[in-house]
């Protein structure tokens, strides 16, 4: 089992940055690892991945050109740079893991928040 611990998050005024820091434990044979928000009365949506160890990342149509995963050396952590912040990035950003390739992510961090005010 992989263990997960968000930090970084915090509150910021419109139009600054944030980055996210997603430390793993036990992480062998990891495969990828992603970014998830949840706002308030909304349900919880993929912001970004990147494969573990590599510079391969897919991101969410709402946060490209800002938000960046630099590539990943194979340790922990993964992090997640957000610039040009938006008080509707405001969310719990969790991050998310799993060893093999395929659509359900069964490992979950306990989430951070992110508050971007207007």
């Amino acid at each position: 089992q992989v263990q997960l611990v968000e930090s970084g998050g915090g509150l910021v005024q419109a139009g600054g940055s944030l980055r996210l820091s997603c430390a793993a434990g036990r992480f062998r044979s990891m495969y990828a690892v992603g970014w998830f928000r949840q706002a308030p009365g909304k349900e919880r949506e993929f912001v970004a991945a990147i494969i573990w160890g590599s510079a391969i990342t897919n991101y969410a149509d709402s946060v490209k050109g800002r938000f960046t995963i630099p590539r990943h050396d194979g340790r922990s952590p993964v992090y997640l740079q957000m610039n040009s912040l938006k008080p509707e990035d405001t969310a719990v950003y969790y991050c998310a893991a799993k060893t093999i390739k395929g659509d359900t992510w069964p490992e979950w961090g306990q989430g951070t928040q992110v508050t971007v005010s207007s």
